[in-house]
């Protein structure tokens, strides 16, 4: 457990600062008054996520390999922060949905379908805590084993002469 505690403190820290990122969303109005302008700016998201990870990595190379780290080693620290990210996502979307944006579904529902992009029961099957949840769990781990991939070739340690 001890290996992995740097892990478990930078997947709680993504928890918090996605759900600081649904705090955002909801005062610049994207999930009520331009959620027109959601689908796209929510993408925004990226930059902090990719800055954690990096922030994380950079964090166990320092405090756990004492400064030198392989990429594989660099790479499972990275899933393992997914994994965790994914067990929590259920969770944030739950305090996401019912404390920070509880409108959002109906606002969303209601958009999709004013705009002919959904019908009333294709919206309200996509639009919903259960979906969002399982949409959360799944986009973790696929986006959180990218990031890791890509993050773990910055981070690694420069081969010694």
């Amino acid at each position: 457990m001890r290996n992995i505690v740097i892990e478990i403190k930078w997947a709680i820290i993504f928890a918090i600062i996605a759900m600081a990122w649904m705090v955002l969303e909801k005062s610049l109005g994207w999930h009520d008054v331009h959620i027109d302008q959601h689908a796209t700016l929510t993408n925004i998201f990226a930059i902090p996520a990719i800055l954690i990870y990096v922030f994380a990595l950079l964090d166990k190379k320092k405090n756990y390999y004492h400064g030198q780290m392989t990429y594989l080693q660099g790479f499972l620290s990275g899933v393992v922060i997914t994994v965790i990210v994914a067990v929590l996502s259920p969770f944030t979307q739950y305090i996401t949905v019912e404390y920070i944006t509880p409108d959002y579904f109906a606002n969303v529902i209601e958009y999709s379908v004013s705009t002919g992009t959904l019908t009333q029961e294709e919206a309200e099957e996509w639009f919903n805590l259960k979906s969002y949840m399982v949409q959360a769990t799944v986009g973790a781990l696929i986006m959180g084993v990218i990031t890791s991939a890509i993050v773990a070739i910055f981070t690694k340690s420069k081969k010694q002469a």
